[in-house]
């Protein structure tokens, strides 16, 4: 329940702090007083988005704090699962600065907006005289449906079935599309990619075909210099090999006068044995070299291709054609492969919509069964408000396709006097009417919600005289289970507060600011009255608020 609530520069408000109780709470003031102001602070702090034109003084930032006490309403869980301290006297906290900054914090940790509106969907229900007219709205009706019906659960399974469908569905719908795409370009990818099969490429074969390229093409000029080089090494006057030959017999001879020697020696005939194994080679080499123009041909004929496959390409590194090799190959695989892909996702969708027309069935069967209930209790409770003859016409029916909240088309239909035709709430129903209905449909969600507070702004609004007088009646009852707030015009619906609040605006100087105080028993009396008769206080109404409130 709501214990306390402080609004500190917000609109006509310098610095509020209230107090509350249990039970049942009214809150009266004349027109312009500002209970609109009261309820625009409790819903910045219930998760509403900031507006810095709310900033009484816009050199201070606004601080509104609601203090709750959520001992009994199992949110433990919720508090878990946003890593945040549970106290069983919760505060939450807005802050909005000059700059445009808004903070939220839930006993001190600072949390997201979304995490403060899910909090406060939890805490408290504001209806507000706009609210009203969501009960011609089809999905507040299934709510409030699916609300009897105990359908939570069955909702949570459906959702998350429905994402499940919608994925699968949306993965077919890429998956066709592609097959669509991929079969008008099959064909001029299998010709790229059978061009760049034809080639081996890998890593470093176009170095080593360019140099086996450059070797087939200059084979003369290889062999006249390979020739020249054996010549300067075996020439039998001035050949390396030859000098060296005779230099390291020279060497032999001094080995006998001295270890300097023999090292020396060692050395020369190390050198003597190198370039003696370079001249074998040599040797080899030119042996082994011939001219082979058809091979020359072909090797300049895969270069070629490489350049041209490059350039097509618009590349120029091999890693890269092995790339573009290597996605062809995937889109034509795609292609040839996609149909039994198709398939694949075309069964399992088909179980999916199984499961969810099951699950859809069994939130329709629920729907149903509880639809007699809701039409007794509705007409029952509007028949103590003033509407013996109401009478609801509600069904729901399979839809054509599925919807967030299940595979239903719902028809409620309402009529208010016996022999009128059955229309819709929007278009049959009274402003006084709306009210009544709206009124009974929260007393009774109020007993499967179980939320700890429910706060109407005016929902007596186009009641009068008795009517009135039952729906403070309601409300009171209400309230034996709940905390209730009623921000009210009716001395009759007033009267009936364990505690009542008057909200009022002071003038001080040049300013006027908004307050709000709790009414001991004469003060509410006079309230009362003054709500009768208006503010020349006479004996009779002043009788009747002391009536009233006995």
């Amino acid at each position: 329940m709501l214990s306390n609530l402080s609004i500190k520069n917000y609109a006509l408000i310098d610095k509020l702090n209230v107090s509350f109780d249990s039970g049942f709470t009214c809150i009266t003031g004349e027109t312009g007083a500002g209970k609109s102001i009261l309820l625009g602070g409790l819903s910045l702090v219930l998760g509403k988005r900031a507006d810095l034109s709310t900033l009484r003084n816009k050199d201070l930032k606004c601080v509104i704090e609601a203090e709750f006490g959520i001992d009994k309403y199992n949110l433990k869980p919720f508090f878990k699962t946003n890593d945040l301290d549970f106290e069983k006297q919760t505060i939450i906290r807005r802050e909005i600065h000059p700059s445009g900054k808004s903070r939220a914090f839930i006993n001190d940790t600072p949390v997201t907006l979304d995490v403060l509106s899910q909090l406060g969907n939890k805490l408290i229900d504001v209806h507000s005289q706009h609210q009203t007219l969501q009960l011609a709205d089809n999905d507040f009706q299934l709510k409030m449906l699916d609300a009897l019906a105990e359908n939570q659960n069955l909702l949570t399974d459906y959702s998350k079935a429905l994402v499940d469908y919608n994925k699968t569905s949306v993965d077919l719908n890429e998956l066709v599309d592609i097959q669509n795409n991929a079969n008008k370009e099959l064909d001029y990818n299998s010709f790229l990619l059978t061009e760049l099969q034809a080639l081996t490429l890998e890593d470093g074969i176009q170095e080593e075909l360019e140099s086996q390229y450059e070797q087939l093409n200059n084979v003369e000029t290889i062999t006249e210099e390979l020739s020249k080089s054996h010549h300067l090494l075996n020439d039998e006057q001035m050949g390396v090999v030859t000098v060296l030959s005779q230099l390291k017999q020279i060497a032999g001879k001094l080995t006998e006068f001295g270890s300097g020697y023999t090292e020396l020696y060692e050395r020369i005939n190390s050198a003597f044995i190198e370039l003696d194994d370079i001249s074998s080679e040599l040797e080899g080499l030119q042996e082994n070299i011939e001219a082979n123009p058809q091979l020359l041909e072909e090797v300049n004929g895969k270069l070629q291709r490489l350049y041209d496959l490059q350039k097509k390409h618009s590349v120029s590194e091999i890693s890269e054609l092995i790339a573009i090799r290597e996605e062809l190959a995937g889109k034509v695989g795609i292609t040839e492969n996609i149909e039994e892909q198709i398939r694949e996702k075309e069964n399992l969708l088909a179980i999916q919509e199984k499961e969810l027309e099951n699950r859809a069935g069994k939130i329709r069967d629920r729907r149903r069964k509880i639809i007699p209930s809701l039409k007794k209790q509705l007409e029952e409770k509007l028949s103590i408000l003033g509407m013996p003859s109401v009478s609801f016409k509600i069904e729901v029916n399979p839809s054509d396709t599925f919807k967030s909240k299940g595979k239903d088309d719902l028809i409620f239909l309402f009529s208010a006097n016996k022999g009128s035709n059955f229309g819709e709430l929007k278009k049959v129903a009274s402003g006084g009417e709306l009210s009544r209905i709206m009124l009974t449909i929260k007393s009774i969600l109020a007993k499967y919600e179980q939320l700890p507070t429910m706060m109407f702004d005016e929902i007596d609004s186009g009641v009068s005289g008795e009517i009135s007088n039952k729906m403070g009646d309601i409300m009171l009852e209400m309230s034996k289970t709940m905390q209730v707030f009623s921000i009210t015009h009716l001395p009759q619906v007033a009267s009936k507060g364990h505690q009542h609040f008057k909200v009022f605006k002071e003038e001080n100087g040049q300013t006027t600011n908004t307050q709000m105080r709790k009414l001991n028993t004469d003060e509410r009396v006079v309230e009362l009255a003054e709500m009768l008769g208006g503010k020349d206080l006479s004996d009779s109404a002043l009788a009747h608020a002391k009536q009233l409130l006995n």
